[in-house]
């Protein structure tokens, strides 16, 4: 019996497969196990037409040996013959799945899986020697071995029922990896149910099980019991109909280790260029690892039920990381081994459906389920901003209809659109404010006069909210305006005349103050925003407060500073004493300019620099208060 060579470039590829293709040596078996699978669909095709193809059953046999260090895989498909060999394990990557699929190709042969000859050469990473012995109708059986070095070998051989037998010869073990785990029928069944638990045909092995022995008095024997370890037919493929919630729920609950009912299932089929199932979840809660390195999104990606991938990142944008759940695509393209996605259009065009279903079931649950879906924004919320704020707002059309904000006016969260359908006439802009919560936002002096005149004001309470509306810049034409700006006044014609005629009246004051504090702020001025409060610090342009306030707190020395404006409410009784202390004592400005700017960085929530100076300054001007009052 002479050795035959495999052909140059295939020796290339089968050194290049064991070597460096594959990175998981265990997902051997779910090749051989998805080859099986092919085999016994190709059978079932034949014997519509051929009587000599028709069977009682199909399945596929997993016989482990720790004896002889040997793992045998036998399915009752249709077989290969001698020349059949010669030409699919002969030629690595010759796909015996792809030519019977152009035979018929008229027929209905979509569901095989393919690329046997691929998939087959990945057996070599755990075996040093490989038996195939197979038979198909109306022919003998030949036997092929090979130790996947040095060419291989056929010959005849007495093998009687139609199917295919591969023995698989372990390696030795050796400190790196322990081959004989794969005869371990514990490790078999957990494989099989990893990688190819919703094949269509039974897997079936002889496992462990307890007994009472006979007559006996509860003694108890080890015995093998044939077992079909795979479940065959998966959730996502059973109709809709027949599924119930405790059904969708139990399984997210199995999958994922999550005790919470998710928020909402979508499950749904697809067909068209790329046809696909897909089981998706929006959880009800953050997982506790969601914002660190160590959080993995990402689908479970499945092709005809065969489990390809654990976290399929590339089928989903960043900003929908927080959906788990699972595709199962027919037309997935695999580049050399089922481990290797290609990035192709098919991949591509799987993620824009997948992506357009998700936005289509918050949008519907923004509209149909309000509560469910504010429930799912305080918590998935800073993911939708983040992914307008990536990529400099590239992601903004598809995001901004999803945000969502605090509103002054109806004291709950609104969308976007919901504002501008409540804009005044004559309204160009989209008011926000910013501050650590709700409640110390509303006590803010800057916004005492917008809300008076009945302007509507976003409440801003997590860092990236203002990245992300400077990001956006505008939404349907209505620019964003932050209400702690210098410029967000919205003044009218005669509020801007009597501002002018008391800055003038007063210049001699201000300048005094703004040259006290010219380290601090940029000018000291009117205001016509204040109604109850004295003072307060807004932002010319460039950063704003609350984000000298994050930016404080990044490491690194050089700090970002916003460019400030004190104002001052010409209303108020402090502008009285202040006009008097200048009038009569210009000198003693400085103390009370530098206490109203502490007093405006303490309200707009700023650390002081030096807390103790503060306190005893307003001692002192107690003390003088109560000697010039003659106590």
């Amino acid at each position: 019996m002479a050795k035959k060579q495999f052909k140059t470039e295939s020796k290339r590829l089968l050194d290049l497969m064991i070597n460096s293709i594959y990175t998981n040596r265990e997902i051997f078996l779910r090749e051989l196990i998805s080859n099986a699978s092919d085999a016994l669909d190709k059978r079932h095709f034949l014997s519509l037409t051929d009587k000599d193809y028709r069977y009682d059953k199909l399945e596929i046999l997993l016989e482990p040996d720790g004896v002889n260090r040997t793992l045998t895989i036998t399915d009752n498909g249709v077989g290969m013959s001698r020349e059949e060999m010669e030409k699919n394990l002969g030629t690595i990557a010759h796909s015996g799945s792809e030519e019977f699929r152009r035979k018929y190709e008229d027929s209905s042969t979509a569901d095989i899986i393919g690329q046997f000859g691929v998939g087959f050469y990945s057996s070599f990473m755990v075996a040093d020697k490989v038996v195939v012995e197979s038979k198909t109708a109306n022919q003998p059986a030949s036997r092929w071995v090979s130790n996947g070095q040095d060419g291989y070998t056929i010959e005849d051989c007495d093998k009687e029922d139609i199917g295919t037998r591969i023995t698989l010869y372990l390696r030795e073990d050796n400190d790196e990896v322990k081959y004989s785990d794969y005869t371990d029928r514990y490790k078999i069944h957990e494989l099989v149910r990893k990688y190819s638990d919703y094949v269509r045909y039974p897997i079936m092995m002889e496992t462990e099980k307890s007994v009472p022995k006979p007559d006996s008095d509860g003694e108890y024997e080890t015995v093998l019991e044939m077992t079909t370890l795979n479940s065959m037919v998966p959730l996502w493929k059973r109709n809709r109909k027949d599924i119930t919630e405790d059904d969708y729920n139990n399984f997210y609950s199995s999958k994922y280790y999550d005790w919470e009912k998710p928020l909402k299932t979508v499950h749904y089929s697809m067909e068209g260029n790329v046809s696909y199932t897909a089981l998706l979840y929006i959880p009800s809660r953050l997982p506790y690892n969601f914002y660190s390195k160590d959080y993995e999104a990402g689908l479970q990606l499945y092709s005809k039920g065969v489990f390809i991938m654990e976290h399929a990142k590339d089928l989903l944008p960043d900003y929908y990381s927080f959906v788990r759940g699972l595709v199962d695509s027919d037309d997935v393209s695999l580049n050399i081994s089922r481990e290797i996605l290609q990035q192709d259009s098919q991949l591509q065009s799987l993620r824009k459906s997948i992506t357009r279903k998700i936005k289509s079931t918050l949008v519907d649950m923004m509209i149909k389920e309000r509560e469910q879906y504010e429930k799912f924004y305080r918590t998935f919320g800073n993911s939708l901003k983040y992914g307008v704020y990536q990529n400099y707002g590239a992601n903004k059309e598809e995001l901004q209809d999803l945000l969502m904000f605090y509103s002054s006016k109806e004291d709950k969260y609104v969308t976007l659109k919901e504002y501008k359908e409540r804009m005044k006439p004559q309204q160009n802009e989209i008011y926000y404010c910013t501050g650590e919560s709700i409640d110390k936002i509303k006590k803010l002096p800057q916004i005492e006069t917008l809300l008076d005149k009945g302007f509507e004001i976003l409440y801003c309470i997590d860092e990236i909210d203002e990245f992300t509306l400077m990001m956006m810049h505008d939404y349907d034409g209505k620019q964003f305006k932050s209400a702690q700006k210098a410029d967000a006044l919205n003044e009218s014609e005669e509020e801007k005349k009597q501002k002018e005629e008391l800055q003038k009246g007063n210049e001699g004051l201000l300048q005094k103050m703004a040259s006290a504090l010219s380290d601090k702020v940029k000018e000291v001025r009117i205001s016509s925003r204040l109604k109850n409060n004295p003072v307060c610090l807004v932002a010319d342009e460039g950063i704003s407060l609350e984000m000298e306030k994050y930016l404080s707190q990044l490491p690194g020395e050089q700090k970002a500073k916003a460019t400030k404006i004190l104002e001052i409410n010409p209303n108020h009784d402090i502008f009285k004493v202040l006009q008097n202390v200048y009038e009569k004592s210009p000198d003693e400005i400085d103390e009370y300019a530098d206490l109203l700017y502490q007093q405006a960085m303490l309200i707009e929530g700023f650390t002081l620099d030096d807390p103790v100076d503060f306190s005893n300054r307003i001692c002192r001007l107690m003390k003088k208060a109560n000697e010039q009052a003659g106590h």
